[in-house]
């Protein structure tokens, strides 16, 4: 589902976010991105959304070299892929079911459609009863929880999540990694990055290790 072939990132300035970075994860995979702050975990999550292109080497997302894609293809690409942030990026002035809704607005659903795959999606995440009110009345869980359920209302193939639980007591951070394994069971391939040792450590999933832009190490599941 992903591969990375000597992939480096240098940003205007000099500065390189990424060195050298190889590594392959399988179609139906969930692991976790970790390392300290900076150590360029959100670049090498940005790189597989295309929102960053690599300075070097090539980037694999299911078969397809994104550097080849063109811009047409790009957000076809993004249509296999649902991306979560720590700080949710919710529109406040919409209600949950107009959040979620946004990415099949914009892919131009029929009506009808929306609303199954909108409530099908708020459902799996235990927020089906409260579609119509607006985000700003959530708890910071549910909110998060919205940001998941407009990530996979487009039944993505591939779910990227930076630092979703960040903000989060450790109780509602194992409530969204325990989402994040419900979507995986059913085949989406799942990447998480994440700083939170002590919260990957209670799950068993691959994970890959950076330090300073340098790929320090893979764990097995």
């Amino acid at each position: 589902m992903i591969q990375f072939d000597n992939v480096s990132k240098r940003y205007p300035g000099g500065f390189e976010a990424l060195t050298n970075i190889s590594f392959h994860l399988e179609a139906g995979t969930m692991a976790f991105l970790t390392g300290h702050s900076g150590a360029g975990k959100s670049t090498l999550l940005k790189l597989i959304a295309v929102i960053e292109s690599a300075t070097s080497g090539q980037v694999f997302v299911d078969g397809q070299n994104v550097a080849r894609i063109g811009r047409r293809g790009i957000p076809f690409l993004r249509r296999k892929i649902g991306f979560i942030f720590q700080d949710h990026h919710l529109l406040f002035d919409r209600t949950v079911f107009d959040n979620v809704a946004l990415p099949l607005i914009i892919a131009g659903y029929r009506h009808q459609e929306i609303g199954r795959r909108v409530r099908a999606a708020l459902d799996k995440v235990g927020l089906l009863s409260k579609e119509r009110l607006y985000p700003i009345t959530l708890s910071g869980g549910e909110q998060q929880r919205v940001g998941i359920a407009r990530a996979v209302v487009n039944k993505p193939l591939l779910l990227l999540a930076d630092e979703p639980t960040g903000n989060l007591d450790p109780g509602l951070s194992r409530e969204v990694m325990d989402l994040f394994a419900l979507f995986n069971r059913v085949g989406v391939s799942v990447l998480i990055a994440s700083h939170d040792v002590a919260l990957i450590d209670q799950f068993h999933y691959p994970v890959i290790k950076l330090d300073h832009g340098r790929l320090a190490g893979r764990e097995a599941a």
